[in-house]
């Protein structure tokens, strides 16, 4: 281990005191106590953050709706709006040593990806939807001619209150892909980080204000998804569910939902697959599919957990990554030398261990890792499996961890087939130098983000989300604002 990273000034402070939830622009103590913040790294306590009850909740989506209803909110220029949206992402431009400092002490994550990383995408994200502020238009609709009929034409307008329910894998990144648009839908939010992870989102929270935001319009509620994260999903006073998480627990928000019938997007689960075909550059892809398990300790939605490389090449790659996981340096995240972070807790890491010890013993083939690693801290190896059967709930269950299945194919239409037996859909990618060959793939891959000789690349421009059970709608892009709209048709009668 290296000489890890100090805290900055910023981040020891903000650490020093018990974090406050905030509602209608003030931050208050959570009726409902508070709780620790571990550092997945050693298991310490770094500091604490306040936990919202069933009042905090009401009166979080009590003000929502009134800020939703104010015209301070409700009536500001859409260039203003974008002004807002703009500041906001210069903010986190400027806080982002303390945010990404956040993200590596409480969930996991190493500083340097986080800063480069996931609050670099966070500040594009406010900034790539504060322009589709100004260009969110109707249009005009010719049912026949206006002297006998009608002027028709169509609107968009906000939906309303929105419950934003993060994820600990990326708490500020995602937390961004979720409120930016419905910011620049018009609508109010309540946002819900994730207990596992909470600082970085509740320290965001205080940019807020700073940037101009009126009172009420962002309100960040703490505590577990299974009391906070349920309510929000069950709450009559909303009406938009934005969750990304389990399939399991997505299943749950949608059966919450159907109360008032909520609008609902759900990223959910994801098992994709990597293609790598034998005319591929085998060096970039080896490189390029164990970034994509072994990031974020392979705790990543669209991880690259099942690959399936051409038989003529499966020995070559196989050994190729096999040297890239056994070189990695796991640490903490604020060790400059750790090149892999630590799950996000003792209980996932006996998960991931288990899911693999019965993997071994259904017969697959440790190539590289296989064992939780000695000392403080949650960190599991990566690891590398051969010798596997279709049928194996390795290859088929989403593990979230960083576990690669490595399967051969012989011909094209037999891996198209292989990927696409799956529940899930979410991503995939194609690795080869025949760009024919690409085309063939993708079309024939059930999935929402198909990458070709690249895995796991995000842009906040690009839609993204999945086919079956990998979820409902898509977040990013115009699309992601458009979730957060309801569509309104008018019909004036010429007549």
């Amino acid at each position: 281990m290296g000489t890890l990273k100090s805290p900055s000034p910023a981040t020891r402070e903000f650490l020093s005191t018990t974090r406050p939830l905030l509602i209608d622009g003030a931050w208050r103590s959570g009726s409902a106590g508070d709780a620790p913040a571990i550092n997945p790294a050693d298991g310490s306590t770094i500091g604490r953050f306040s936990l919202a009850s069933a009042a905090d909740i009401d009166a979080a989506v009590a003000a929502a709706r009134r800020a939703f209803e104010s015209p301070a909110w409700r009536e500001l220029a859409p260039s203003d709006r974008a002004r807002i949206l703009w500041r906001i992402a210069e903010l986190i431009e400027r806080d982002a040593q303390c945010l990404a400092e956040l993200e590596a002490l409480d969930g996991g994550k190493l500083y340097r990806a986080a800063l480069q990383g996931d609050v670099a995408i966070a500040a594009e994200a406010f900034r790539y939807h504060a322009g589709w502020c100004t260009k969110l238009s109707g249009e005009e609709l010719n049912i026949g001619p206006r002297s006998s009929g009608f002027h028709c034409y169509m609107r968009r307008e906000p939906m309303g209150v929105a419950a934003l329910i993060v994820p600990w894998n990326g708490p500020i990144a995602m937390s961004c892909w979720k409120l930016a648009p419905a910011l620049a839908a018009g609508c109010t939010a309540i946002l819900k980080p994730p207990e596992q992870a909470s600082l970085s989102v509740l320290r965001f929270g205080a940019l807020l204000a700073e940037a101009g935001l009126p009172a009420g319009v962002v309100n960040i509620l703490a505590g577990p998804g299974s009391s906070v994260g349920a309510a929000l999903a069950d709450h009559a006073g909303i009406d938009k569910i934005s969750f990304t998480g389990s399939t399991t627990t997505g299943r749950s928000i949608v059966r919450a939902a159907a109360g008032n019938l909520k609008k609902v997007t759900v990223e959910l689960g994801g098992k994709s697959p990597a293609i790598v075909c034998a005319d591929a550059d085998l060096d970039a892809a080896a490189r390029g599919v164990a970034d994509g398990i072994f990031g974020n300790a392979g705790q990543v939605c669209v991880a690259s957990s099942r690959l399936y490389a051409e038989r003529s090449v499966y020995d070559a790659l196989l050994e190729r990554i096999v040297r890239i996981a056994r070189a990695l340096r796991v640490g903490p995240g604020l060790d400059p030398a750790s090149e892999m972070g630590p799950l996000i807790s003792s209980e996932h890491r006996a998960q991931v261990a288990s899911m693999v010890n019965r993997a071994v013993a259904d017969g697959a083939q440790l190539a590289a890792g296989g064992k939780p690693l000695d000392g403080p801290g949650f960190f599991y190896p990566p690891t590398v499996l051969g010798g596997l059967r279709a049928d194996m709930p390795i290859v088929r269950e989403e593990v979230f961890g960083p576990v690669l299945c490595v399967l051969p194919f012989d011909d094209i239409d037999s891996v198209i087939a292989a990927a696409n037996d799956s529940i899930f859909g979410l991503a995939a990618s194609v690795w080869t130098c025949d760009i024919r060959k690409a085309h063939r793939i993708e079309s024939g891959l059930r999935a929402g983000l198909i990458w070709v000789n690249a895995h796991g690349v995000p842009n906040v421009a690009v839609p993204f989300g999945g086919y079956r059970q990998s979820g409902w709608g898509r977040e990013q892009g115009r699309e992601a604002i458009e979730s957060y709209m309801e569509l309104k048709s008018v019909m004036v009668s010429l007549a």
